[in-house]
C-alpha cells in the first residue's frame, strides 16, 4: 500500500514537473527608461517590447515599468549596476556617475553594425562588465547629431555671456566656447527657458517637440556634432543568469532593433523641416568655420576622455573613428 502511494506521489510530481517546465523557462526582465514615456525613443522602445513579449512567450518577457517618475535619469545607471532593475534604455551621459567611460560613446563615428564587426562592441562590453557590472546590449539611436539651441543670436562659435543647459555630453565643448553651463534633467528645461534661467541648451536634432521646447527656442546652430547615444543596458548578473535559449532569443531581438536604426536619418530630415516650420531659425557659419567648429568638438571630446581614462580612450578612439 505504501509502495503504491509512493509510486502515485512520484508520478504526480513528474506530471506537475512536466506541466510547469515550460513556465520555468520564461523569465521576466524589469525595464526602466531614462526618458519620459511620450518621448520618441520610448515610443519606439515600446513597439519593440511588444514584439519581444509576443514572440517570447514561454521564453522571455519584458516588464516596462516606466520612465523618470520611477527612477530619476541620473540615478538609473546605478540602479542597473546594483540590480534594482534588470534593464534600462539610457544614454551614457546619464550614468557617468557610475563610470565616466559611458560618455565616450557619443564620439562614435561609425554605425553600430560596424562596431559589432570591428571589435568596438566587444571593447565596450569589456569595460561595461568590469567597471559598471553591466552588459551593453544594443544601441537603438544613431544619426542624431547634437546641436546648440539658443535664444541669443551668434555670428561665430562663441557662447560668451550665455547660460546653456547641458549634460556631461557637451559640458567641456560648451565651456570651450565660453558658455556658462547648468545641468538639469530634460523635464526641467522648459521651465528654465521660460524663466530665463538658461538662454539655450544642447540636444540632438530630434525630440524637442516632445518636450514643447520649440515654443521657447529661437535658433539652432549648425552643424551638428557627436552622435546621440541611446542604448539598452542590463545588469550583468541578470544577463548571466539567462539560459542559452533566453540569451539567444534576446540577442536576435536586439539585432532586429538595431536593424531599424535607418529610421533615425529620415527622422532627422523631418525634424529639421519641422523646426523651420515652427519658426526656429538656423545659424550657420562659412565652410571653414563649420569644419573647425565640428573638429573642435571631437578634439575637446577625446581630450576630455583621455584625461578621465587614457588607456580606454585610446582603445576606443581607434575603434570609434572613421
Amino acid at each position: 500500500m505504501k509502495r503504491r502511494l509512493l509510486a502515485q506521489a512520484t508520478a504526480l510530481v513528474l506530471v506537475l514537473g512536466a506541466i510547469t517546465a515550460p513556465m520555468a523557462q520564461e523569465v521576466t526582465l524589469r525595464l526602466i527608461t531614462g526618458f519620459a514615456e511620450n518621448f520618441i525613443y520610448v515610443q519606439r522602445l515600446q513597439l519593440w517590447i511588444n514584439k519581444v513579449n509576443l514572440e517570447g512567450k514561454g521564453i522571455l518577457q519584458i516588464n516596462f515599468i516606466g520612465g523618470p517618475r520611477a527612477i530619476p535619469p541620473f540615478e538609473l545607471g546605478n540602479a542597473v549596476k546594483t540590480g534594482v532593475v534588470d534593464m534600462a534604455l539610457n544614454t551614457g551621459a546619464f550614468y557617468t556617475n557610475v563610470m565616466p567611460e559611458a560618455d565616450f560613446l557619443k564620439l562614435t563615428q561609425i554605425p553600430v553594425a560596424e562596431q559589432r564587426k570591428n571589435g568596438a562592441f566587444d571593447a565596450i562590453n569589456k569595460v561595461w562588465n568590469e567597471k559598471g557590472n553591466m552588459q551593453y546590449l544594443a544601441r537603438m539611436v544613431e544619426n542624431q547629431p547634437f546641436h546648440i539651441y539658443t535664444n541669443k543670436k551668434i555670428d561665430k562659435p562663441d557662447l560668451t555671456g550665455q547660460k546653456i543647459r547641458i549634460t556631461p555630453v557637451y559640458r567641456d565643448f560648451f565651456q570651450s566656447l565660453n558658455a556658462s553651463v547648468i545641468t538639469t534633467p530634460p523635464g526641467e528645461v522648459y521651465t528654465a527657458l521660460e524663466r530665463g534661467v538658461v538662454d539655450g541648451y544642447g540636444w540632438p536634432i530630434g525630440g524637442i517637440f516632445d518636450f514643447n521646447w520649440h515654443e521657447k527656442t529661437k535658433f539652432r546652430v549648425d552643424p551638428g556634432f557627436y552622435d546621440a547615444e541611446v542604448s539598452l543596458i542590463m545588469n550583468l548578473p541578470a544577463y548571466q543568469k539567462l539560459s542559452d535559449v533566453q540569451r539567444n532569443f534576446l540577442q536576435r531581438q536586439l539585432l532586429a532593433l538595431e536593424a531599424e536604426n535607418t529610421f533615425w536619418a529620415r527622422y532627422a530630415v523631418d525634424e529639421i523641416a519641422r523646426q523651420t516650420k515652427a519658426g526656429i531659425q538656423t545659424i550657420t557659419f562659412d565652410a571653414a568655420t563649420n569644419k573647425a567648429f565640428r573638429d573642435k568638438a571631437y578634439e575637446v571630446g577625446w581630450a576630455s576622455a583621455a584625461k578621465q581614462s587614457p588607456e580606454i580612450a585610446a582603445r576606443f578612439k581607434a575603434l570609434f573613428s572613421k
